[in-house]
């Protein structure tokens, strides 16, 4: 969605309603709107194509699925490898995000561990990768502000 226009006020007012309610059939959205059901189809298609609508997959808690540790690594690389670094993290299944930063950190890899032996093995296999110079693993301990695009939508939509 880089460098695209900003949605408008009926996109942002059609997302604000998939958050809270993600699973609503189109004709609900569209009967909640005030909209027609194929205005709120072709919305919904521009989005995904924009990118403006992603995965769900942030909605799972990794605790669920056996992996109650989270951990944040933050990773150093030869530049000239960044892509191979990337490869190869998105080969660690443990591995749920990589973001780059600018600074002296090149990378911030979030990864869910069943335990700490776990989390052990995991954060050797980020140093392993081809490319990653050194990192510095620190433990999640407690979710503060979970991650949240709501009172964005609300400003958009002009709430």
């Amino acid at each position: 969605m880089t460098g695209e226009e900003p949605l408008d006020t009926v996109d942002a007012r059609l997302l604000l309603a998939l958050t809270e309610e993600p699973r609503a059939p189109v004709a609900a959205l569209a009967q909640r709107l005030g909209l027609s059901r194929n205005t709120v189809q072709a919305r919904l298609t521009r989005l995904r194509r924009r990118g403006a609508l992603r995965s769900f997959e942030r909605r799972i808690d990794p605790a669920a699925l056996g992996y109650p540790l989270s951990a944040v690594i933050t990773t150093r690389v030869t530049q000239r490898r960044l892509e191979e670094v990337a490869e190869a993290l998105a080969r660690i299944p443990e591995v749920v995000e990589v973001e780059g930063l600018s600074g002296e950190t090149d990378l911030l890899v979030r990864v869910a561990a069943a335990d700490a032996d776990d989390l052990y093995r995991v954060a050797g296999q980020v140093l392993a990768a081809p490319g990653v110079e050194r990192t510095s693993t620190a433990l999640v301990m407690r979710e503060l502000v979970g991650h949240r695009l709501t009172p964005l939508l609300r400003r958009s939509a002009g709430d």
